[in-house]
């Protein structure tokens, strides 16, 4: 099986599982969007998963995407393909906004009001408004990732109101690696719940996504009314080492 074709059948199983989690929760599957993470993945698989009708593609490292997302814009040019719809998942300093807002369609990782501050900014000079953002929450408590605490989240939602040029689009997390999909269950059903309560809160009201949900454990994210999951490994395979 050629590498085009792996990347054609998993996507097509992928959508499979996903629509088969959004039955089994009564939800409309096509409510759900796969965004496959291509985290150290080549322009040339991009393309790849592009040509076989995935339309969003996430990226960690502002710095890879420079170079690759341009090359995938390129390639795909050339076979009269429309590029993907690009999101940005990693966490993000400052000083790599201006790169960010230019390159990517919205950014799911804002976890404190200077960024907000500096991406608005940033959306403004280029002409990228409103520029969508999702706040990360940060439910397991590890200081290693990003995201905010629970309780954190009205007063940055609240801060973005003011921000002309930043939609606040909804939340994402990244639980606990799990042992087993079912333990990502109460942070998926918990993060749901916060973008409930907050759907009353001042900035509240366009929050519409729940992005969570990842290779090990994506099927339960979109029982628990995921409306992105972001899929890497399972998608593109093994991540490429350097």
């Amino acid at each position: 099986m050629s590498g085009a074709d792996d990347v054609s059948t998993r996507l097509a199983a992928l959508r499979a599982r996903v629509a088969a989690a959004a039955e089994r929760a009564a939800h409309p599957a096509q409510q759900v969007t796969l965004v496959g993470v291509a985290k150290s993945h080549g322009a040339a698989r991009v393309v790849e998963a592009v040509a076989a009708g995935l339309a969003d593609v996430a990226e960690s490292f502002a710095q890879e995407a420079r170079e690759k997302l341009p090359a995938v814009a390129a390639a795909l040019r050339a076979r009269g393909l429309a590029p993907p719809r690009w999101h940005f998942v990693g966490r993000l300093q400052r000083n790599k906004a201006r790169d960010v807002v230019a390159l990517f369609d919205c950014v799911e990782s804002l976890d404190r009001e200077a960024l907000a501050r500096e991406l608005d900014r940033r959306a403004a000079e280029l002409g990228r408004a409103p520029f969508e953002v999702l706040i990360q929450v940060n439910l397991s408590g590890e200081a290693q990732k990003g995201g905010v605490a629970p309780d954190q989240v009205p007063g940055l939602l609240a801060a973005c109101v003011g921000l002309a040029h930043l939609r606040v689009v909804g939340l994402m997390t990244v639980p606990a690696r799990p042992e087993r999909p079912e333990a990502s269950r109460p942070a998926f059903a918990a993060l749901r719940a916060l973008r409930d309560r907050l759907c009353t809160a001042p900035g509240g009201d366009t929050l519409r996504e729940l992005s969570m949900g990842m290779s090990d454990d994506f099927e339960v994210a979109v029982e628990e009314g995921a409306t992105r999951v972001r899929v890497g490994t399972a998608l593109f395979g093994a991540r490429v080492r350097a």
